[in-house]
């Protein structure tokens, strides 16, 4: 277990709130390390694994409008799936992502090793853009490793309960 695991855990505890992960290119890594943690059920409340577009919209309250104008490797989905991910679940805080994780699924305006992180909280939704250089599985692992960063930061900021 990683020491961000670990952060997040306490401080999710302390303040009584909860965390879940919506994920895409991913496939449940981020729910993996916060789970690691024992005692994870006092704060991970689920996850839900959206792979293919479809569940993206019937699951995670993307928009079909969004898909279509932006493509599901997007700032965009990134949001709908954090935000419609905290509805969904009933949590406090969620993560999600989408991304292309390789070593194909690249276009000229989308590489390789892009990602999408997405963030929604009491305090609002918002995504961060992300390009790693690994392979497929190094790719997927910066990208969970980069959501649970930025999880532990923003509760480390958290001027809430």
């Amino acid at each position: 277990m990683a020491a961000e695991e670990q952060k997040i855990a306490e401080s999710l505890v302390r303040r009584g709130l909860s965390i879940a992960t919506v994920e895409s290119a991913t496939g449940g890594l981020m729910a993996v390390r916060l789970t690691s943690v024992p005692g994870a059920s006092e704060f991970f409340r689920g996850g839900l694994i959206t792979y293919h577009n479809e569940i993206k919209l019937r699951l995670a309250g993307v928009k079909y409008e969004t898909l279509m104008n932006y493509g599901a490797v997007s700032a965009q989905v990134a949001e709908e799936m954090a935000a419609g991910g905290r509805r969904t679940l009933g949590v406090d805080i969620c993560l999600s992502d989408t991304g292309i994780a390789g070593p194909g699924g690249e276009t000229s305006a989308k590489p390789v090793g892009l990602f999408y992180i997405g963030l929604a909280t009491p305090e609002g939704t918002w995504s961060r853009k992300f390009i790693f250089k690994g392979d497929r599985d190094k790719n997927r692992e910066s990208a969970a490793a980069a959501a649970l960063k930025w999880a532990a930061e923003y509760l480390g900021n958290f001027k809430g309960s």
